[in-house]
């Protein structure tokens, strides 16, 4: 019988280390640092009428954010910026951000070429 009870008791302590250990795992902390890149790109496709500095300043400070904290930057976070300075007439801005989505993302070159031909025209 006192094997019976000891079986039981290191049963319960196994149950009870699982759910201790299940209870401290940590969080899986995100890919990407988002900042307020999600809510800049639908302002800008909704409304592109509208003035983007408030935009750009604050992709600006997320950016800087991001880069202290050493999260990642989402793919099209630069290329975004760029429109913005794009659209502001702020071309070495522009040609920058370009480049550097080019070099975060090199899957995006096709597209940044395209971009960077025809904003270059438009200098």
């Amino acid at each position: 019988m006192s094997i019976v009870k000891a079986s039981k008791a290191a049963a319960l302590c196994a149950v009870a280390a699982v759910s201790l250990l299940s209870g401290c795992a940590a969080q899986q902390k995100p890919l990407y640092g988002w900042g307020h890149y999600q809510q800049n790109v639908y302002s800008y496709f909704k409304s592109t009428d509208g003035d983007t500095t408030a935009q750009v300043t604050e992709l600006e400070a997320d950016l800087q954010k991001m880069l202290a904290t050493g999260e990642a930057v989402p793919p099209g976070y630069h290329a975004h910026m760029g429109l913005l300075y794009a659209k502001s007439g702020r071309m070495e801005l522009t040609q920058r951000e370009f480049e550097t989505e080019k070099k975060l993302y090199p899957e995006s070159t096709a597209y940044m070429d395209f971009l960077l031909r025809n904003f270059s025209k438009k200098d």
